[in-house]
């Protein structure tokens, strides 16, 4: 792990912990590119962590600090996602596979970061589940299900089908319409479905309130 200051950070709103991680990838060509923008004080965007594609770890804001990577969105009903997470950015065009290196190296961020802020896996979310709609990282190729089973993340077991839209928002999900959590839905948990909402679906949704239960 190295350090790479970037300027673009503030204090925590309201003196609040971080109960979130957030994953993104960096939608740039190159990891240069990435690292440039997210230390760029005119972009006004930056993140705690930046992985490369050959698993180096830069360390851009301190933890303890609010970084600016999520935006508008929320989760649990909560806003300003910034000053309750921590940001990890993925250098990954959004095309391409997420190399082993590099998903190994986040292996390792991840589990520090939740021990020393104490939040479990279900606190381990992608972009695209705070602010459907608006963002879709890390996108379809990321393997949630990796993480999940190494403790780092949550992956539901089917249960009975019901309200798709209310088990989202249980779980976390901002209150959107059906179409638009759909995708970031399946984004996460089905990247290969397509088509309307199915049953598979809404076993899945039910299946995450025990997800959360268990990986609180």
């Amino acid at each position: 792990m190295t350090d790479w200051p970037s300027p673009n950070f503030g204090e925590r709103r309201g003196g609040v912990r971080p109960s979130l991680i957030v994953l993104h990838y960096t939608a740039m060509a190159s990891f240069a590119e990435a690292r440039a923008r997210l230390c760029d004080p005119a972009t006004e965007v930056s993140a705690h962590w930046l992985i490369s594609e050959t698993g180096g770890v830069e360390a851009l804001v301190p933890e303890e600090m609010r970084a600016w990577h999520a935006g508008a969105g929320d989760w649990l009903g909560l806003g300003d996602v910034n000053s309750r997470s921590i940001g990890v950015e993925l250098a990954n065009s959004g095309a391409q596979p997420f190399p082993e290196p590099q998903i190994g190296a986040l292996e390792v961020l991840l589990a520090g970061v939740m021990v020393r802020w104490g939040i479990g896996p279900a606190g381990v979310i992608a972009h695209s589940d705070m602010a459907p709609g608006r963002k879709s990282d890390p996108g379809g190729r990321f393997d949630w299900r990796r993480l999940a089973l190494g403790g780092l993340s949550v992956w539901p077991v089917p249960g009975k089908p019901g309200d798709f839209v209310g088990d989202l928002c249980a779980f976390g999900y901002p209150d959107a319409p059906q179409d638009v959590l759909l995708r970031a839905f399946r984004l996460r948990f089905r990247p290969w479905a397509a088509g309307p909402l199915d049953d598979t679906d809404r076993a899945l949704a039910a299946g995450l309130l025990d997800a959360r239960g268990a990986g609180a």
